[in-house]
């Protein structure tokens, strides 16, 4: 099978753990920027990475870079890229979206025109024809041009893998799953540890942490534009994958996780969306406010996203929240919690400088993951010596 380059757009911040998810899938890394991972792979890999990658926001297949720092440029430079070897006659193709960074072309829809024309000129030559009645699958285009830089590829995800296919209602200011799961997968949380959310709005942080557990894959109950790229990918691919991604689920676990929220409409909602997920065995969810956030085990996780006070006057109760959230956290003995917010005074009002911050953009807000660090738990060994010299 043919080797191809994949790219693979993430949450700024979020590029070591989406690496590190496609090292675990057996491919290799060609180059980490900011806001994508790039990596080799063949048509099987498109996928296996739309199925199981679960920080992603969608998988691109890289046609070609040109160097354009003109229209002309630009319509040479994708007229000589091999689109013929990815559209077939009747492909319906268009430039989906591009992108300009610190460059000289930088109208995103003069960009579009331009690479439409050139495309419609390359297959003209190869297919023979004058008109393209463009009848068949979707092939959009994506550009993004970087201090003159074009990359273009063709999305074979369609809707962003964000949309996992289980969240049918939302609360005002909700987090991707995308980056719930990077927030998740950056922390040391495994299946047997405690976790939990005091705000959990529509319970996105509990449900990818839940199907983190269980072995579900984010992407095997929903569709994608490639699954009619039959020129390229068979169904058997996409079957084999999908075998797969079924026989690592495993919903007969034991898990802590937890997720809670003032709003009782919400939490009903985090419930209707659990039970689409196919996780609301694995979760609790309770009406509760962060004051009221306890737990009488040691060693568990924080994971949340607390409001931030978009609106000004949300902002005018931020630190008497901020405070409740760090008398919180000062009850829960050796746990971790990890506060990602736009809330510039968060350390201030929770009362303790975090250990670490990392600076995350969700869409074009700034935010930081404020991490708060609680000890190891001891071994098993150890913790059955310590139970069996208390009952000596």
């Amino acid at each position: 099978m043919e080797t191809i380059e994949l790219i693979a757009p993430c949450h700024f911040g979020m590029e070591a753990v989406l690496k590190r998810e496609i090292l675990d899938l057996g491919y290799e890394i060609s180059r980490v920027e900011d806001g994508k991972v790039t990596f080799w792979g063949d048509m099987e890999a498109i996928c296996y990475a739309n199925i199981f990658l679960r920080t992603a926001e969608r998988i691109l297949l890289k046609v070609g870079q040109v160097h354009a720092e003109t229209f002309d440029e630009l319509f040479e430079g994708t007229k000589a890229l091999p689109w013929e070897r990815f559209i077939p006659g009747d492909g319906k193709f268009w430039v989906a979206k591009a992108t300009s960074i610190k460059s000289k072309l930088f109208s995103p829809s003069d960009i579009q025109s331009i690479m439409k024309k050139a495309i419609v000129e390359r297959l003209k030559t190869v297919y023979h024809q004058q008109w393209f009645e463009e009848s068949g699958a979707a092939y959009p285009v994506r550009v993004t041009i970087m201090k003159d830089e074009a990359v273009i590829g063709l999305d074979t995800s369609g809707d962003s893998l964000h949309k996992r296919g289980y969240r049918k209602l939302t609360s005002k200011a909700p987090i991707t799953e995308t980056l719930a799961a990077a927030l998740i997968m950056m922390t040391p949380w495994k299946k047997d540890r405690i976790l939990v959310d005091p705000f959990c709005g529509s319970g996105t942080i509990p449900i990818e942490a839940a199907m983190i557990a269980a072995g579900i894959a984010p992407g095997m109950n929903r569709s994608f534009l490639a699954n009619e790229w039959d020129n390229l990918i068979s169904k058997k691919l996409w079957y084999g994958a999908l075998d797969e991604a079924n026989d690592m689920v495993d919903l007969n676990i034991q898990t802590d996780i937890q997720g809670y929220d003032i709003d009782g409409n919400i939490i009903k909602a985090a419930r209707e969306n659990a039970a689409l997920a196919g996780v609301s065995q694995l979760i609790h969810f309770q009406q509760r406010p962060v004051s009221e956030l306890r737990h009488p085990k040691k060693y568990g996780f924080v994971i949340t996203n607390p409001p931030y006070g978009e609106r000004l006057e949300e902002k005018e109760n931020l630190p008497k929240l901020y405070r409740e959230i760090g008398n919180s956290f000062s009850m829960l003995d050796c746990w971790s919690e990890y506060v990602i917010t736009a809330y510039q005074d968060a350390e201030k009002y929770i009362g303790r400088k975090a250990d670490k911050n990392r600076k995350i953009y969700n869409g074009m807000m700034k935010t930081y993951v404020y991490q708060f660090l609680g000890p190891k738990p001891p071994s098993p060994k150890i913790r059955q010596k310590s139970e069996d010299d208390k009952k000596n």
